[in-house]
């Protein structure tokens, strides 16, 4: 990747030769124009007028340039790609002050995602206090996409533009915001399930139900019978005082 990145790059005042691709694609369907506008953009094309773009003529760019153009013939088009050794100085310099302004412009595009999107992104999870792993993942996961999109941008740079520099102070910046919410993730984290912990070892055990008690048996009372002779005897009695 870096040996990619500079065989990419050119330093200032380096004489700098050209290649003018020009092409014509079918008007329908307007999908393959536009599949082909869009590589080229990716590439880092500046367009000189419609179908026609120019690049530096750095091997890297040279390959993928031909690559994009050996496509448009199966599209019904044509192309033609000419080399410009030379051209003259005031023309080279507003040429290379196109590339530039066109760099300059995708890097104020990445620092807007960043102050607008980003940092309102982890402001908005502060306010409502949303401190999860699934929130911190997926935060991480947006810094990644705006870091590719930077290197995207920064490999077809090759004129230095300016803002390249405001951009990196702006990653490092949402790094450090990231790093923080992380650290009041897995704080807040550890400290519920340390909560949860102690509220299991303070829970007191359970107390066990009393057996029944069971009645003693009652008392039976019991009852005198009348004593069978008693009354008789009384009657023999009365019999003997007469």
């Amino acid at each position: 990747m870096n040996a990619k990145r500079l065989s990419r790059t050119l330093k200032r005042g380096e004489p700098v030769s050209w290649r003018v691709l020009i092409y014509r694609v079918p008007t329908e369907p307007a999908s393959k124009r536009v599949a082909v506008w869009r590589d080229l953009k990716r590439l880092g094309a500046l367009y000189l007028q419609q179908c026609a773009c120019i690049f530096p003529d750095i091997p890297a760019v040279t390959d993928e340039v031909n690559q994009v153009a050996a496509k448009i013939p199966a599209l019904g088009g044509e192309t033609f790609l000419l080399e410009v050794p030379r051209m003259p100085p005031e023309d080279e310099t507003r040429i290379i002050q196109a590339f530039r302004e066109l760099r300059a412009n995708e890097y104020a595009e990445i620092i807007e995602e960043c102050e607008t999107k980003f940092v309102k992104e982890i402001e908005f999870e502060r306010f409502r206090e949303n401190y999860t792993f699934e929130e911190a993942e997926e935060i991480e996961q947006d810094l990644e996409k705006i870091r590719r999109w930077f290197d995207r941008v920064r490999e077809r740079d090759w004129f230095k533009a300016d803002r390249r520099d405001e951009v990196e102070s702006w990653l490092a910046h949402c790094q450090g915001l990231l790093a923080r919410f992380e650290e009041e993730v897995y704080r807040r984290r550890s400290s519920d399930q340390s909560a949860e912990s102690s509220q299991q070892d303070e829970t007191p055990e359970p107390i066990s139900a009393p057996r029944p008690i069971t009645p003693l048996r009652p008392v039976r009372t019991r009852t005198r019978r009348p004593r069978a002779n008693a009354q008789p005897l009384r009657r023999l009695s009365g019999q003997q005082d007469a």
